[in-house]
């Protein structure tokens, strides 16, 4: 019995550890078979969220990417829209210059044409000169040798006055910068005898002695040269100074003249006025001619008569508010020639009418017209134009201009007069012209207050509301304006401007 406990119990002891060995490692394996499932899982999910992290960044790439050849590719664009404009640009000045090049080439071939004409015109005129001399072989040699000078000398003339005018324009730059400071000390002074210059001139006497001689014996000799020369000839106390007196420039530069080489000679008497008057007046009517002549010359104006020179030249003489009339006559025209040359208008005539524009006040007459309607029909008289007639007539807007070159003319005057130190007037003057239109204003019923603006060219009325209608005010504007006309002297005109407004004021505490 116990043989057989001792058989069965070892092999009941391996068969039980045999079953606990394979419960254990059937155990085991499950376990491990849901740790490599669970591990599996985790690697599928891991790779899973690498790929997906693999995509993204691919696509990120794929983005970026795109967006640098987007960039690369606007970039390249805008290079290539740079140098096509670049190109367009050189193209375009290729072109300019190409058609300045063609306009080169015309000009040469118009100036080839021209000098081939010039030249044709001078072998004609050398032929003719050939002919001509020919034909007076027949004379003597004096004879032709005294055409020849004649030729040679309206050459020489023509040339020696060009040379003329290139020294004295080179003098008149060399001189500006010391005429510069000397007006900027000196504009004060000459601010204050504008009107004292305009009508008289001082003539320096070595001494008071002098002033007897001047008089004369029972004052014939001051009765004479007043005589010949229509001036007065104020002799008083100012020490070494004699004033003389008159409206007429040229009477009164003829007389300074002669009174100055009367005193610097010392023989004075009545038949030796008498000669220095005589000459001095030649002399005079030849510089006025002169300067009629220059002006001309520097404007390069032609055929212009005599007369239009001499009364261009007593311009010279002439001054209005302090500017010189010929001056201002001749920058007018240049101003004016060059608006016509801006606008396309006609620039000679406009500059011959520019210059014309003033010359009625070169004329000594009594008329009643005014300086504008005394130059027209000189103008019309010596044959010019009918538009220089409008410009000249037009200028003042006494006349409506009928041509683009008129209104040029105008706007060149009003600039030539209007600009800063063209024109000056004395402080007194000034001052007593604009309280006299402030006066005038005042002295209507209903005025409150009268204000002479923009250099007396404007007069402002304010006016009592209650104590004026509006139909009142265009009254007692129409009489402002009619008391200033009766009443007052003055240049161009002025504007009367009548306020009438309705002021309600109210305060709130």
């Amino acid at each position: 019995m116990w043989i057989v406990l001792w058989i069965i119990l070892p092999l009941a002891g391996l068969t039980l550890g045999w079953t606990i060995r394979w419960l254990y490692a059937k155990f085991q394996l499950t376990a491990t078979e849901q740790i490599a499932a669970r591990i599996k899982k985790d690697a599928v999910r891991d790779a899973e969220t690498i790929k997906k992290e693999m995509l993204l960044e691919a696509k990120e790439k794929v983005i970026s990417e795109q967006h640098q050849h987007e960039r690369e590719t606007r970039e390249r664009r805008a290079e290539l829209q740079r140098f096509e404009n670049r190109l367009a640009q050189k193209e375009d000045t290729i072109e300019k210059k190409s058609r300045q090049i063609e306009r080169v080439e015309q000009q040469i071939q118009e100036k080839e044409k021209a000098n081939k004409k010039r030249e044709e015109a001078l072998a004609h005129e050398e032929e003719r000169y050939r002919r001509e001399l020919e034909r007076i072989s027949g004379l003597s040699a004096e004879e032709a040798k005294n055409l020849i000078i004649k030729d040679l000398e309206n050459v020489a003339k023509h040339d020696a006055q060009t040379i003329i005018n290139k020294i004295e324009n080179e003098a008149n730059l060399a001189a500006e910068k010391k005429a510069l400071s000397i007006l900027v000390t000196a504009m004060q002074r000459v601010a204050t005898e504008v009107t004292s210059d305009i009508t008289v001139s001082t003539v320096t006497l070595p001494s008071d002695e002098m002033k007897g001689r001047i008089i004369g014996r029972e004052g014939r000799n001051i009765r004479t040269l007043e005589t010949l020369t229509g001036v007065d000839v104020i002799i008083d106390d100012t020490p070494e100074a004699v004033v003389i007196s008159c409206f007429d420039p040229v009477r009164r530069e003829i007389a300074k003249v002669a009174m100055e080489r009367l005193v610097a000679d010392g023989r004075i008497h009545p038949a030796r006025i008498e000669e220095i008057v005589a000459k001095v007046s030649k002399e005079t009517s030849q510089r006025i001619f002169e300067e009629g002549e220059k002006a001309l010359y520097n404007l390069g104006i032609h055929n212009m008569s005599h007369d239009a020179i001499r009364a261009l030249g007593r311009l010279y003489f002439r001054t209005s508010y302090g500017q010189n009339v010929l001056v201002h006559s001749k920058e007018v025209a240049l101003i004016a020639a060059t608006l016509a040359a801006e606008l396309g208008a006609n620039r000679e005539l406009t500059r011959r009418g520019a210059l014309l524009h003033d010359i009625g006040k070169g004329v000594d007459t009594d008329s009643e017209l005014n300086h504008a309607e005394i130059g027209m029909e000189m103008a019309r008289k010596m044959g010019e134009d009918p538009r220089v007639l409008n410009m000249i007539g037009s200028h003042h807007a006494d006349i409506e201009p009928s041509c683009i070159e008129s209104i040029i003319v105008q706007i060149a005057d009003t600039i030539s007069a209007a600009r800063p130190g063209a024109r000056k007037e004395t402080m007194d003057t000034y001052t007593k012209r604009l309280k006299n239109l402030e006066n005038i204003a005042s002295g209507f019923d209903g005025v409150e207050k009268a204000f002479a603006i923009q250099a007396g060219r404007e007069l402002r009325i304010v006016v009592h509301n209650d104590a004026v209608s509006d139909d009142g005010a265009r009254s007692l504007a129409r009489d402002v304006v009619r008391k200033i006309e009766n009443d007052l002297r003055y240049p161009g005109r002025i504007k009367v401007t009548m306020i009438r407004e309705t002021r309600i004021v109210e305060y709130a505490r």
